[in-house]
């Protein structure tokens, strides 16, 4: 793990490490390269910002056309690997398999690479619907996936890389052995790019996949957060939020204290009138001070539909 800088001064540990099959493994790679300094000539896209270290890292394993595990925290930009590697295809005509867990993140995927490459460009294959079907890239689920492998589909002729998103769900018990199959049937002349966030094993998985293709497999890896996790307490009944977890890690007693109290207080002078639901605090709390997108859990479905219709009265938001 080695500690590389940007030219923004940001300092942040970067893992490189290249798995040969049968067990062999070259040294960590610790200097990054810069997709600036040395691909001007051979980029199949640039980027209007500055790459980070395992972003460059990893494009550079595309250029060399070896299989890439990147894992990194959400939100730190592991869709720049896939969306060059989508790139790197349509600039030598070749096709390319983009495949997420669920069919409501393979729409998403569908919608979001389509305003960022163009929709001639992206195609999209569910249960249900087939648009784009000839596209340079085809957004799919992982069972679609293993479907047409399991069929010998000619599809899969022209494709030179296939991206799994989300792949620590070959950790889950059920539906693991989905991404295990598709890993395995996939011809070993097409590369793999696989997205993930920190996985504990991610040499072994990489070593168990240069073993099974015969050629390198790249872990490029980086515990880095460009958006700080910080934690917020709602007192139920409350009028606001205390931060109780900095993004140092660090609990804040006394703002937990005042988070009990507040609580507490509420409790005892608790009025029997009419009074504005908690979600619609929390979601105008929210949308006031600028911290939207924002995402509301819930543990039924019927909780979920309660918070939606309670939440829909407040008109500057957007519900999806």
């Amino acid at each position: 793990m080695a500690t590389l800088e940007t030219a923004t001064g940001r300092k942040q540990r970067v893992l490189h490490e290249r798995c040969l099959p049968d067990g062999g493994s070259s040294d960590g790679i610790a200097k990054a390269v810069s997709l600036d300094d040395t691909m001007v000539e051979d980029a199949a896209i640039t980027f209007p910002f500055e790459l980070d270290p395992f972003q460059s890292a990893a494009i550079d394993c595309l250029h060399r056309e070896e299989s890439v595990l990147v894992a990194a925290h959400t939100s730190a930009g592991k869709t720049v690997v896939a969306q060059y590697a989508i790139a790197l295809a349509i600039k030598h005509n070749q096709r390319v398999i983009y495949t997420t867990p669920i069919k409501a993140l393979s729409n998403q995927k569908y919608r979001d690479l389509g305003m960022f490459f163009s929709q001639q460009d992206i195609g999209l294959m569910t249960g249900d619907v087939t648009v784009n079907s000839e596209a340079n890239c085809i957004v799919m689920t992982t069972e679609i996936l293993r479907s047409m492998l399991y069929h010998g589909s000619d599809d899969l002729r022209e494709v030179a890389w296939v991206i799994f998103d989300e792949v620590h769900y070959l950790r889950d018990k059920e539906r693991g052995v989905v991404w295990e199959e598709s890993i395995i049937l996939l011809p070993i002349q097409i590369k793999l790019v696989f997205l993930s966030a920190t996985i504990p094993n991610s040499l072994e998985f990489a070593q168990w996949v240069a073993n099974l293709k015969g050629l390198p497999c790249n872990v490029v890896q980086t515990d880095f957060r460009p958006t700080p996790l910080q934690h917020f307490m709602f007192p139920a009944g409350g009028n606001g939020v205390f931060l109780i977890l900095d993004e140092a890690g660090n609990f804040l007693e006394e703002n937990f204290m005042k988070m009990m109290a507040a609580r507490d207080n509420r409790a005892e002078t608790k009025s029997k009138g009419r009074e504005q639901p908690d979600i619609m605090k929390i979601v105008s709390f929210v949308a006031d001070r600028g911290m939207c997108p924002a995402i509301v859990f819930a543990f039924s479905r019927r909780e979920c539909e309660a918070l939606a219709l309670q939440a829909s009265r407040c008109r500057s938001l957007r519900l999806v």
